[in-house]
């Protein structure tokens, strides 16, 4: 073990040239960063995701009862012992030739079969309530993680000339301000690759799994590597868009639709400018380029550049969905349903009871009245996501 752990971590390929790591040791001095303290993240982690609880339990949601946000979840599908024993057993999605079938058997058309899955799939999502908590508290977090951040960031010349985060590293000592900021930060990421699994799923959750997985090794290795200069400019551009994106989405959730709409388009410009535009002028510039004057190459320095373009890609694809709501929001005087809501809707609306294929029989075969039949209308509006 202590011969991997020595190959991996490599003086030559983590630090510049004629440094070691028995430079970068803790002295009476100067304190620097040590691979020991990513321990600290763990515990505190999970104390984040406790908070969490208690925080979404005993704030979140007096407040969004407060509010009227619906409680209720999505309106659930007419019972049916034959559709709910394909759902469960068989499949959440039927093709043409299942969905033909199951009309014969049920005499339902199939437009009705197809509405009553969509709204069984509904079923099992979230309640409005639900959402509204988990914005609440991410909201809550970001606007005091950044607002610390830039209390922090403004008294640093490194925010003003990034250049001066590369004057005298890597002997920087570590201040205990940004100590106590990049372990909390990388804290509530694990807490969020965790929790990913039981937070509300969007069809972009590989993406977003993605983008943790890049977050927490930059995070971490950047620590490491006594990089938290960048690091720390970095994470508080990152945080300043998500605030508004969760501001917007409990708007929404309290149909407060202007205010969303105004909130979303605001989001819309800071994400756009600063992904696109500070990211890659200030970020990218001072890591390709800066280091290299200053220091020369060595091979961590292609390792985090890579990293660091991975997230401009996933900044690219997040802007372009982001543009696309914005158009919408902009043409139809709202802001448009996510493509990765995580509700479906259906644009039947005027079917509102299953139609049998015998325009006299309105009972099914299992003796469920059609009469009582389904409302497949479902609205899912929610903005579209970051970080």
């Amino acid at each position: 073990m202590a011969g991997i752990l020595a190959w991996f971590w490599n003086e030559r390929f983590w630090l510049p040239h004629n440094v070691t790591w028995a430079d970068l040791k803790n002295t009476e001095e100067a304190s620097f960063p040590q691979a020991e303290d990513l321990y600290l993240a763990f515990p505190l982690a999970f104390c984040i995701f406790m908070i969490r609880l208690v925080f979404e339990r005993f704030i979140a949601k007096p407040c969004a009862l407060g509010l009227k946000v619906q409680a209720n979840g999505p309106q659930k599908a007419q019972p049916n012992a034959i559709l709910e024993k394909v759902f469960t057993a068989i499949t959440k999605h039927p093709d043409e030739k299942r969905l033909e079938g199951l009309s014969k058997q049920l005499d339902w058309d199939v437009r009705s079969i197809q509405r009553w899955f969509r709204q069984r799939r509904n079923q099992e999502k979230p309640s409005t309530l639900t959402k509204f908590c988990e914005s609440m508290w991410r909201f809550t977090f970001y606007l005091y993680i950044f607002t610390y951040g830039v209390r922090f960031l403004k008294k640093t010349p490194w925010l003003w000339n990034t250049r001066q985060c590369w004057n005298g590293y890597p002997y920087q000592p570590l201040m205990p301000d940004l100590h106590y900021y990049y372990i909390v930060e990388l804290s509530f990421y694990w807490s969020l690759m965790f929790s990913q699994f039981t937070d509300i799923k969007r069809k972009d959750f590989s993406i977003m799994f993605t983008h943790h997985i890049v977050t927490v090794i930059l995070i971490s290795f950047s620590y490491v590597t006594n990089l938290t200069r960048v690091g720390a400019l970095t994470l508080c551009l990152h945080d300043s868009a998500d605030i508004l994106l969760e501001a917007a989405k409990m708007a929404n959730y309290c149909k407060c639709q202007k205010l969303s709409d105004l909130l979303f388009l605001m989001f819309a410009i800071v994400f756009i400018i600063s992904r696109l535009g500070i990211y890659p002028l200030w970020i990218l510039n001072t890591m390709l380029f800066e280091l290299y004057e200053a220091l020369g190459n060595f091979p961590a320095l292609w390792f985090f550049n890579m990293l660091l373009i991975v997230l401009q890609v996933l900044h690219c694809f997040w802007s372009y969905l982001i543009i696309k709501a914005a158009y919408k929001a902009l043409s139809r005087g709202k802001v448009a349903k996510d493509d990765r809501s995580d509700v479906e809707s259906s644009s039947d609306e005027d079917d509102s009871v299953p139609r049998s294929n015998n325009p006299h029989n309105t009972t099914t075969t299992n003796g469920t009245s059609g009469a009582n039949g389904t409302n497949g209308y479902l609205t899912g509006s929610t903005c579209s996501e970051d970080h």
